[in-house]
C-alpha cells in the first residue's frame, strides 16, 4: 500500500521546507488555502522526485474540511507522516481566529487523522518557542490539552482579555499540551507524536513579525548561536522525528531555537 505523506500549511515556508526534504521517492497530500500555490509547490516536488503529489485547499479552522482532508489521504492509502504546520502568528490575525486556527485546528487535525494512523505513523505539530514563555498554571495547562471543550473558547477570552500577545503562546501551548495528552492514543495505534517548538525561523511569516515586533529583535539578540534559523533546519528535525531513527520518541516536543529557551534567565538578568 502507498506510504502517504500529509503536509498541512504545504505552500508557506516551513511547510514547503519540509515537503521538498522529504520529496524523493515518497508521495504527498498537501494541504493550503491557495490553491494556486498548492498546484505550484506540487510540481516543483514531482520535479525534484517525489512519485505521487496531491493537494486540497482545506481550513484547518473548520472540521468538515480537516475531515475531508483525513478521507482523501485514506483513499490514498496508509499514513505514514503528518506534518502540522499550518497557523497564524500575532500580526495576522486577531485574537480569536488565531485560538481557532492554531488551538482548534490542531485539535481537529489529531482527532480526525487519529482515526486513519496505524503502527508506521509518525506526526508532528508545530507549536513556537512562545509556549516555553508562557508562565501557565497547572489548571491553565488542563484548559489547553482539550479545545474541543465546548467553554474553551470563552475561557481562553477571559485567558487572553483579547489579546494577540495572549493569544498566539497560548495557542502553542495548547499544542504541546495537546501532543503530551494524546501521546498514548495515538500510541495504543502504534502510532508516534510529538511537536516541534520552531525559534525565530528566517520565513516569510517570521520576517513579518520581525518588522511588527520589537520583542522578536531583543530575542533573536539574546539567543547563543547569534542568528536565525531558516526553514530547512526545521525541515531537518521534522525529518528525524518522523523516521526510524526515531523510533522510541513520543509525547515531547522539541526546541529548534537556537538556544534563546536556554539563555532567557540570562536575558532576563541582563535586561535588569
Amino acid at each position: 500500500m502507498t506510504k502517504v505523506y500529509v503536509i498541512t500549511g504545504g505552500t508557506g515556508g516551513m511547510g514547503k521546507a519540509i515537503a521538498m526534504r522529504l520529496a524523493k521517492g515518497n508521495s504527498f497530500l498537501l494541504a493550503d488555502m491557495n490553491e494556486e500555490r498548492l498546484a505550484q509547490t506540487a510540481e516543483q516536488l514531482k520535479a525534484i522526485g517525489a512519485t505521487t503529489v496531491e493537494y486540497m485547499v482545506a481550513d484547518v479552522s473548520k472540521r468538515e474540511s480537516v475531515k475531508a482532508l483525513a478521507d482523501k489521504t485514506a483513499s490514498m492509502g496508509e499514513l505514514a507522516g503528518l506534518v502540522h504546520t499550518a497557523g497564524v502568528s500575532p500580526t495576522m490575525a486577531d485574537w480569536q481566529k488565531i485560538m481557532e486556527i492554531n488551538a482548534l485546528g490542531t485539535a481537529y487535525i489529531l482527532d480526525e487523522f487519529i482515526k486513519i494512523a496505524g503502527p508506521s505513523t509518525s506526526a508532528v505539530m508545530i507549536s513556537s518557542m512562545s509556549a516555553h514563555m508562557v508562565p501557565a498554571t497547572p489548571e491553565t495547562r488542563v484548559v489547553l490539552k482539550n479545545p474541543l471543550a465546548e467553554n474553551f473558547m470563552p475561557t481562553m477570552e477571559q485567558m487572553t482579555q483579547g489579546t494577540t500577545q495572549a493569544s498566539y503562546p497560548l495557542s502553542k501551548l495548547s499544542v504541546i499540551e495537546m501532543v503530551k495528552d494524546l501521546a498514548w492514543a495515538w500510541g495504543e495505534k502504534g502510532a508516534r507524536l510529538n511537536s516541534i517548538s520552531p525559534g525565530t525561523i528566517d520565513t516569510a511569516m517570521g520576517r513579518q513579525e520581525k518588522q511588527q515586533s520589537e520583542q522578536m529583535a531583543v530575542l533573536l539578540a539574546h539567543t547563543p548561536l547569534r542568528r536565525e534559523g531558516d526553514a530547512d533546519e526545521i525541515a531537518k528535525a521534522v525529518e528525524f522525528l518522523l523516521s526510524d531513527a526515531a523510533s522510541y520518541i513520543t509525547g515531547t516536543d522539541l526546541l529548534v531555537d537556537g538556544g534563546t529557551i536556554a539563555n532567557m534567565e540570562r536575558m532576563r538578568q541582563a535586561m535588569q
